[in-house]
């Protein structure tokens, strides 16, 4: 029987430092080495290394995932655990502790951040001169229609004219346009209907700039193929197109991408922003109009929390805080900061701190709160600040569109606003291209939020082009 059994009530200090050192001293166990946490439909995969002190000569009899928010448990006897119950579009870390029969141990460090993901049906509308609807022809549409049959996609991006979408099985496909190798097919092939990337299973999220992607996969590196004249694809080089998925770097803790245009900026699960591509407008946001071949760090700050890249030269993001900052090309009054005078680098857009989700267009952004509200401006050309106001009217602070609170998503395009609701419904208004706004009409703009048909399952809507859009539904 082992020394610590054989005793009973309150020890003295030299019989546990006695028994510790004979080595049948029981404690709990250490902490767990964190893994990588995967999202799904209300649930997320989470995987771990067992502790290197099991708290000898105790054994480890269960481990425990607690995520952040909501502290939701499920328990298991080895990784990976799978923990159920998560709310669809909301962003969890995870911790793991580990148990014998003496006591449960210290948590892990806290896992990179998942958002579940509800599954669904891809739609797209819009001119199809590439195939870039899916709908295996060159036939337009004003009015959504779905792409194939499936329902297991779990994240869509438009390009200018291709898309891009991952299924639950985290394999990626494309479809569209690829005549600068932007489908990654290591062809210049257009193609009508969904193809798949390659035959990897690990691909997380994608996103779509004119003619090039960058995607995260789910080892948190990150990868990039298409055109490359301003060093979109991260390769410290330019002009050479990449027909294929090539690795920018060999870090491991990229988090979050938005591309356009032929700029990107990220996240690192540390909160750094990083950026490179084309800068003419100081879109980068690193004090200069000097285009960067290579991911470089904005700032030194770690509390960036959500970013987009305009369409024609300009950054957005918020921080944890809630504060929003804005860069790059000001001409309409993009900016929101009162004025026309353009910024290389991050300027905050007033004071408030109550901003959740920013997105810009060619010369007009917009942005939700965390009241639900949404907010435009800029230029309104074809009515896209959504104002019902004449369009000669350009905007430079942020206006209310309307006194609704319960907007979701916002997304623009070039000249469009694409905007969901916390019931499901899908809105547009803006240039309607031949039918691009998706109200089964072609070339009639829309200055205030129009619904698109009556559905209420809507659940995502990327960035997209001008003369094409894309949606997720839910199923």
């Amino acid at each position: 029987m082992p020394l610590w059994k054989q005793f009973s009530g309150n020890w003295t200090v030299t019989q546990q430092v006695q028994a510790k050192g004979a080595g049948t001293w029981p404690a709990v166990p250490g902490a767990p080495t964190i893994g990588t946490a995967t999202g799904g439909n209300a649930q997320a995969s989470v995987a771990f290394t067992a502790p290197a002190d099991t708290g000898y000569p105790a054994t480890i009899n269960q481990y425990t995932v607690t995520s952040s928010p909501g502290s939701i448990t499920a328990s298991g006897s080895a990784s990976p655990i799978i923990v159920t119950g998560l709310t669809n579009g909301t962003e969890y870390t995870f911790t793991v502790t580990a148990t014998n029969d003496t006591g449960t141990g210290p948590a892990s460090a806290a896992s990179n951040a998942v958002t579940p993901i509800l599954s669904g049906e891809i739609y797209n509308w819009g001119i199809n001169t590439s195939g870039e609807l899916g709908q295996n022809d060159l036939i337009a549409r004003s009015s959504p229609v779905q792409v194939g049959a499936l329902t297991t996609w779990t994240s869509i991006t438009g390009g200018l004219a291709f898309n891009f979408a991952v299924k639950s099985d985290n394999t990626a496909w494309g479809w569209g346009q690829g005549a600068l190798g932007n489908l990654g097919q290591n062809n210049n092939l257009n193609y009508s209907s969904p193809v798949q990337l390659g035959s990897l299973t690990n691909w997380e999220k994608v996103s779509s700039g004119d003619y090039f992607s960058v995607a995260i996969k789910t080892d948190g590196t990150l990868w990039a193929w298409g055109r490359n004249n301003s060093g979109e694809l991260g390769q410290n080089l330019v002009t050479t197109t990449k027909s294929s998925p090539v690795q920018i770097g060999s870090d491991t803790d990229w988090y979050k991408i938005a591309t356009s245009n032929a700029s990107c900026l990220a996240i690192k699960t540390d909160g750094t922003l990083w950026t490179w591509g084309t800068n003419n407008q100081g879109q980068l946001g690193v004090g200069n109009t000097i285009s960067i071949s290579s991911p470089t760090q904005v700032g030194t700050l770690t509390e960036w929390a959500e970013v987009n890249v305009g369409k024609l030269g300009m950054g957005l993001a918020v921080k944890t805080d809630g504060t929003l900052w804005i860069w790059g090309s000001n001409s309409q009054g993009q900016l929101g900061l009162g004025n026309t005078i353009s910024c290389s680098s991050p300027v905050q857009v007033g004071a408030l701190t109550t901003w959740l989700k920013p997105s810009g267009g060619a010369y007009f952004s917009g942005a939700i709160k965390t009241d639900g509200t949404l907010w435009t401006w800029g230029n309104n050309q074809n009515g896209e600040l959504g104002q019902n106001l004449s369009t000669l009217t350009k905007i430079s602070s942020p206006v209310q569109v309307g006194s609704d609170t319960n907007w979701s998503d916002l997304q623009a395009s070039f000249y469009q606003f694409s905007a969901l609701r916390t019931d499901g419904t899908l809105w547009t208004w803006g240039q309607d291209i031949d039918g691009t706004l998706g109200h089964n009409t072609r070339n009639v703009d829309n200055s205030s939020p129009v619904q698109v048909g009556s559905l209420t399952t809507w659940v995502q809507i990327p960035s997209g082009s001008h003369t094409m859009r894309i949606a997720l539904k839910g199923t």
